[in-house]
Parts: C-alpha cells; sequence; structure tokens
C-alpha cells in the first residue's frame, strides 16, 4: 500500500477533500466538512478509520495490525497498519465502511447535493 495509491482511493470517492488542518503532516480526508479518514504522511504507517463499534472490536481481535484509533474516540476509529497483517483489500473496505458511516451522518439535503 502506498500512500499515492490510498489517497486516490479516498478522493474518487463523491464530495471528498483533503486537507491537513492539525499540521502539516496529518492528511485528513472529508465528506460534507467532516473527517472519514487520517495519516501522517511522512511516515504513513497507519490509517485511523470511523468503524462501527462492533464491528471495530472484531476486526482488532483478528489482526494486529488494527488497534483501538491513536488520539480518537476509542470506541468509535480504529488505527490500520498499513504495514502489518491487515491485506490492502481489507484496508480500502475499512475506508469506505468509514466514508459511508460519516455520509450516513450527514444532513439529507448535503447527502443529495453529493450524491444527487
Amino acid at each position: 500500500m502506498t500512500l499515492e495509491f490510498y489517497r486516490s482511493h479516498c478522493l474518487a470517492k463523491p464530495g471528498v477533500t483533503e486537507d491537513t488542518p492539525f499540521d502539516a503532516n496529518t492528511l485528513c480526508f472529508r465528506v460534507g466538512g467532516k473527517i472519514f479518514s487520517l495519516l501522517d504522511i511522512e511516515s504513513f504507517d497507519y490509517i485511523n478509520l470511523k468503524c462501527d463499534p462492533e464491528r471495530a472490536i472484531e476486526l482488532r481481535e483478528q489482526y494486529d495490525g488494527i488497534t483501538p484509533g491513536y488520539h480518537m474516540n476509542k470506541k468509535l476509529w480504529n488505527s490500520v497498519s498499513v504495514s502489518g497483517n491487515v491485506p490492502d483489500k481489507l484496508i480500502m473496505d475499512l475506508a469506505d465502511h468509514s466514508y459511508e458511516l460519516i455520509f450516513a451522518s450527514l444532513p439529507k439535503k448535503l447527502q443529495s447535493e453529493i450524491r444527487p
């Protein structure tokens, strides 16, 4: 998994923007202004992704490379290693899941503007 591949995957989704609101190294991907993914540009060793709480626990039990979200709400966010035992396809699926969770939390009007 490369940063450029992951970045392209996220930016291909409807309504996604990127920014570095915390510092020059922390890249955030947002939909409707809400963050669904965070990562360190320089190290790119893990990605923080929002996750359904029950699924988050299951994933943490299955993969050593998935841990409670670093500097995030541990119940709702996972830190997913990009160089560990987590398959790239699962990382992409978890990014999609995070995007969908955030998208579903947006007001219906904004949702219809993003996905007409």
